[in-house]
Protein backbone atom coordinates (compact mmCIF):
# COMPACT_ATOMS: atom_id res chain seq x y z
CA UNK A 1 0.00 0.00 0.00
CA UNK A 2 0.93 3.53 -0.17
CA UNK A 3 3.00 5.16 2.50
CA UNK A 4 3.96 9.19 2.63
CA UNK A 5 6.15 9.25 6.11
CA UNK A 6 6.81 13.28 6.18
CA UNK A 7 9.93 14.42 8.62
CA UNK A 8 12.29 17.84 9.40
CA UNK A 9 9.08 19.78 11.06
CA UNK A 10 9.94 21.72 14.27
CA UNK A 11 10.30 24.98 15.48
CA UNK A 12 12.35 27.56 13.76
CA UNK A 13 12.51 31.55 14.68
CA UNK A 14 11.29 34.09 11.98
CA UNK A 15 13.91 34.64 9.21
CA UNK A 16 15.39 30.77 9.99
CA UNK A 17 14.77 27.84 7.13
CA UNK A 18 13.76 24.07 7.76
CA UNK A 19 13.85 21.13 4.83
CA UNK A 20 11.03 18.95 4.69
CA UNK A 21 11.46 15.27 3.41
CA UNK A 22 8.81 12.69 2.48
CA UNK A 23 10.09 9.30 1.36
CA UNK A 24 7.26 6.91 -0.63
CA UNK A 25 6.97 3.87 -1.24
CA UNK A 26 3.98 1.36 -2.20
CA UNK A 27 3.91 2.58 -6.19
CA UNK A 28 5.93 3.49 -8.42
CA UNK A 29 7.22 7.00 -7.61
CA UNK A 30 9.08 8.51 -10.49
CA UNK A 31 5.86 8.15 -12.68
CA UNK A 32 3.63 10.82 -10.48
CA UNK A 33 4.11 13.95 -9.62
CA UNK A 34 4.06 15.26 -6.08
CA UNK A 35 2.43 17.82 -4.15
CA UNK A 36 3.19 19.32 -0.73
CA UNK A 37 0.44 21.05 1.52
CA UNK A 38 -0.17 22.76 4.60
CA UNK A 39 -2.80 23.16 7.29
CA UNK A 40 -2.73 25.90 9.98
CA UNK A 41 -5.46 25.58 12.40
CA UNK A 42 -9.25 26.88 12.04
CA UNK A 43 -7.79 27.14 8.28
CA UNK A 44 -8.38 24.49 4.74
CA UNK A 45 -5.62 22.49 3.52
CA UNK A 46 -4.11 24.36 0.86
CA UNK A 47 -1.46 23.37 -1.77
CA UNK A 48 2.41 25.14 -1.52
CA UNK A 49 4.47 23.51 -4.10
CA UNK A 50 4.12 20.74 -6.62
CA UNK A 51 6.76 18.79 -8.70
CA UNK A 52 6.36 16.70 -12.01
CA UNK A 53 7.38 13.10 -12.13
CA UNK A 54 10.85 14.15 -13.41
CA UNK A 55 11.49 17.27 -11.20
CA UNK A 56 11.43 19.56 -14.66
CA UNK A 57 8.77 21.58 -13.49
CA UNK A 58 7.60 23.11 -10.30
CA UNK A 59 4.69 25.52 -9.33
CA UNK A 60 4.28 27.45 -6.25
CA UNK A 61 1.47 29.53 -3.70
CA UNK A 62 1.91 32.79 -4.26
CA UNK A 63 2.64 33.26 -0.49
CA UNK A 64 5.58 31.17 -0.43
CA UNK A 65 7.18 31.68 -3.87
CA UNK A 66 11.10 32.75 -3.79
CA UNK A 67 11.14 31.29 -0.23
CA UNK A 68 10.39 27.85 -0.71
CA UNK A 69 11.72 25.13 -3.32
CA UNK A 70 10.24 21.69 -3.76
CA UNK A 71 12.59 18.88 -5.15
CA UNK A 72 12.26 15.16 -5.70
CA UNK A 73 15.41 12.63 -6.11
CA UNK A 74 13.84 9.16 -7.87
CA UNK A 75 16.59 7.21 -6.87
CA UNK A 76 15.68 7.44 -2.96
CA UNK A 77 11.54 8.13 -3.55
CA UNK A 78 11.85 11.34 -1.61
CA UNK A 79 10.04 14.55 -2.47
CA UNK A 80 11.73 17.72 -0.26
CA UNK A 81 10.60 21.31 0.45
CA UNK A 82 13.37 23.60 1.41
CA UNK A 83 11.81 26.77 3.15
CA UNK A 84 13.34 29.31 3.77
CA UNK A 85 12.55 33.17 5.31
CA UNK A 86 10.12 31.61 7.50
CA UNK A 87 7.34 33.63 8.75
CA UNK A 88 4.69 32.93 11.50
CA UNK A 89 1.94 32.71 9.35
CA UNK A 90 4.27 29.70 7.46
CA UNK A 91 3.02 27.81 10.58
CA UNK A 92 0.84 24.69 10.31
CA UNK A 93 0.76 21.07 9.64
CA UNK A 94 3.09 20.39 6.45
CA UNK A 95 2.02 17.04 4.19
CA UNK A 96 3.06 15.42 0.87
CA UNK A 97 0.64 13.92 -1.28
CA UNK A 98 0.55 11.66 -4.41
CA UNK A 99 -2.44 12.21 -6.59
CA UNK A 100 -2.89 8.41 -9.16
CA UNK A 101 -5.68 8.43 -11.51
CA UNK A 102 -8.37 6.03 -10.75
CA UNK A 103 -6.80 5.33 -7.56
CA UNK A 104 -7.14 9.50 -5.80
CA UNK A 105 -5.36 11.13 -3.32
CA UNK A 106 -2.39 9.66 -1.02
CA UNK A 107 -1.47 11.53 2.10
CA UNK A 108 1.17 11.36 4.60
CA UNK A 109 0.81 11.56 8.37
CA UNK A 110 1.58 15.19 8.43
CA UNK A 111 4.93 17.18 10.03
CA UNK A 112 4.23 20.02 12.13
CA UNK A 113 6.27 23.54 11.31
CA UNK A 114 6.12 26.19 13.79
CA UNK A 115 7.74 29.78 13.13
CA UNK A 116 8.26 31.83 16.53
CA UNK A 117 10.13 33.80 18.35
Amino acid sequence: QVQLVESGGGLVQPGGSLRLSCKASGFTFSSYPMFWHRQAPGKERGMVASITNTGGFTNYAASVKGRFTISRDNAKNTVYLQMNGLKPEDTAVYYCSVIRPGRGNDWGQGTQVTVSS
